[in-house]
Parts: structure tokens; C-alpha cells; sequence
């Protein structure tokens, strides 16, 4: 078994001195005593947890601004008849034994753990989801991994739709790409045989009026928008079904204006009527190029030492003809991978997706 000794540092080059010096330990100049050294760990602002929990609430409208919660954890428990709105990114959310609740929850870096609620309408972003029993959860989610539920009943999910302007960054806070969003694929640890404890939310669900804006006045300043077009998230079909037999795999490299480009893509085909069935953002190397993009893989292999690509898939009649033009027309000077064809792009998408989640453990 290792040992870590600690050994006493130096003093740094020209004559600095260690942090806890720095700070004042040594003699009081005035009384002569020796005053008790002070520590980095010292200097910190000490955290109080009542200001991350929730506790016990009935009938309230609260919430934490842009800001106020900073990547730390957060707990609300026995809340009733309340509306819920977390502003910021925080580390890990449990949430137990909430009642008729609706509940807004900012990008979350680990987990959030839903645990005996009924009756709440929830939109959710982090990077695990899970619910242990619960009963007739409504959830708007962008989730980065495969949501689970276990021993819950009557739950439903639609893809997060929600913007306001400190979003994106807290997304990039917390470590969470815009792109991976597995919101509709829903594993049920304990199934039972002849029911389906769960369900998608109808196409034509409106956020708004499942989880509506806030009242309060501090909490009003948050300028929220529910507009599916503002979204932070691409709003993707995921697993309904499709409308058409053809689809188109689209792939953009890193670069300065990635994330604005694929957006752009993703306007210009829903505009015209095209829909967007999946996106993720991965990191490839250049034997995941060769099984991906077959024959034009050596055209695309140096691009991708700059960092992860984004990957966009459209379903619709004509989607690899319109994607195909809409790509030379508006991003001529950039590099794009786009399926050549109706025939080929089925496995394009195929070989894409696959390789996508064995990558990130789907």
C-alpha cells in the first residue's frame, strides 16, 4: 500500500513565503503573542446549506438567481403545492417527497435524483437522470446519458425547451454540451411485464403550461423565454416516429464558429419543414472516421485533432437534397460532412449513432 508524506515546503523564490505566513501567522506586532497561522481553507467564505435546500414548503414561488448558486449542490424536500425555479448550475439536485410541484432546474454537472414525488412538472437539465418511486413526473430534459427510472409510474417526457441569457454559459459550467440530449431514451430498471411505466409528452406540449414563468418579482428580472425557437437546446424528435423514410447525417468539425453553424443548419432545414431527429457532439479518432464516413474519411481526418464534431440528423422527403444545397450555399467555406445520397444515408446515420454510443457508454 503507498503513503503520501507530507513534506514542509520552501519558500518560494524571492523569499515568498508560504500562503499560511503570508496570512499572518507569527507574533502579533502589538501584543507580542503568537497568533495562530491561517490556511487558504481558512480564507474561504463559508457555505451555509440552508441556502441550497428547499425544505417543507407550501404553497410558495421560490428560486435561486443567475449566480447564487455557483456549482454547488442543492437539496428540496417535503415542498407541496410550490413552484421551484433553480437559475444557475449547481453539482448534484435530490429532490424527496415533493407533492403538486413545478420545478425549474438549471444545468446540473452530475445527477439529479427524483425519489418518492407525485404530481410534478419538472424541466430538467444534467448530465444524469434518475427517479426511484415516483409518480406522474411531467419532464421537459436534457439529459447526457440514458435517464433511468425505477419502481415509478405514469411518467412522461418531452425535449427541454428554455432560454435565458445566462444559460449557455452555465451549460458550459457544468460541462454539458447543447448537442447531447438522450431525453427520449428512457431506461426502465424495473419494468413489468404488460405495462409501460412511461411515455413521450405530445409533439404540441408548450412548456409554459407545464411549468409556468415565475411571478415573483426577484425572480421576474430572470428574462426567461419558452419560445421553442429561442431554445438553448436543439428541440429534437427523438425517439417518435419518423415522418419520412429518408434521412440526412450532416457533420460539422471544430472550430470557432461550430455550435453557430449547426444552428444555422438546423433553422434553415426546420424552416423549411425538415425535422431534426437527433444531435450529439463527440470526440473521433481516425479509425472511428474511416468506419463513419467510409471513402471520404482521409478528406476529414485532420480536422478532427481540433476537438469534437457535431453531428445533426434531419428526417424529411428531399432532406439529403436540401441539406446537401443549403450546405453550399450558406457554409461554402467550410469543411461539412453530408450523406451523398438517399441509399447511403440511412447508414451514415447508422454508422454514426453507433459508434457515438459505444463511445459514450450508451
Amino acid at each position: 500500500m503507498g503513503c503520501f508524506f507530507s513534506r514542509r515546503r520552501k519558500p518560494a523564490q524571492g523569499g515568498q513565503l508560504p500562503l499560511q505566513q503570508q496570512a499572518g501567522a507569527g507574533q502579533d506586532a502589538a501584543t507580542g503573542e503568537q497568533k495562530a497561522p491561517q490556511y487558504s481553507w481558512d480564507l474561504r467564505a463559508k457555505i451555509d446549506p440552508k441556502d441550497y435546500t428547499f425544505s417543507g414548503l407550501k404553497n410558495e414561488t421560490v428560486g435561486r438567481l443567475p449566480g447564487k448558486v455557483a456549482g454547488q449542490q442543492f437539496v428540496i424536500q417535503d415542498c407541496e403545492n410550490c413552484k421551484i425555479y433553480i437559475f444557475d448550475h449547481s453539482a448534484t439536485i435530490t429532490i424527496d417527497d415533493c407533492v403538486n410541484c413545478r420545478i425549474f432546474l438549471g444545468p446540473i454537472k452530475g445527477s439529479v435524483f427524483f425519489r418518492d414525488c407525485k404530481d410534478c412538472k419538472c424541466v430538467v437539465a444534467c448530465q444524469q437522470f434518475r427517479t426511484r418511486d415516483c409518480r406522474k413526473l411531467e419532464v421537459f430534459l436534457c439529459c447526457a446519458t440514458q435517464p433511468i427510472i425505477e419502481s415509478s409510474t405514469g411518467m412522461k417526457f418531452g425535449c427541454f425547451q428554455y432560454y435565458y441569457p445566462e444559460l449557455a454559459l452555465q451549460f458550459k459550467d457544468a460541462g454539458l454540451s447543447i448537442f447531447n440530449n438522450t431525453w427520449s431514451n428512457i431506461h426502465d430498471f424495473t419494468p413489468v411485464s404488460g405495462e409501460n411505466n412511461w411515455g413521450l409528452l405530445p409533439e404540441t406540449a408548450v412548456v409554459q403550461d407545464y411549468v409556468p414563468l415565475p411571478s415573483s418579482e426577484e425572480l421576474k428580472a430572470v428574462r426567461v423565454s419558452t419560445d421553442a425557437t429561442k431554445s438553448i437546446i436543439p428541440i429534437t424528435r427523438g425517439r417518435r416516429q419518423k415522418n419520412s423514410d429518408e434521412s440526412c447525417l450532416a457533420v460539422f468539425f471544430a472550430g470557432d464558429y461550430t455550435t453557430a453553424n449547426a444552428r444555422k443548419l438546423i433553422d434553415e432545414m426546420t424552416s423549411k419543414g425538415f425535422q431534426l431527429v437527433q444531435t450529439k457532439e463527440v470526440l473521433m479518432k481516425a479509425e472511428d472516421a474511416h468506419r463513419v464516413f467510409q471513402q471520404s474519411a482521409l478528406e476529414f481526418i485532420p480536422l478532427l485533432e481540433k476537438g469534437p464534431v457535431v453531428a445533426l440528423e434531419f428526417n424529411g422527403d428531399g432532406a439529403v437534397e436540401q441539406c446537401q444545397s443549403t450546405i453550399n450555399e450558406v457554409f461554402s467555406g467550410t469543411k461539412v460532412f453530408v450523406s451523398e445520397s438517399k441509399a447511403s444515408a440511412s447508414q451514415d446515420v447508422d454508422n454514426f449513432y453507433n459508434f457515438a454510443d459505444m463511445q459514450m457508454g450508451m
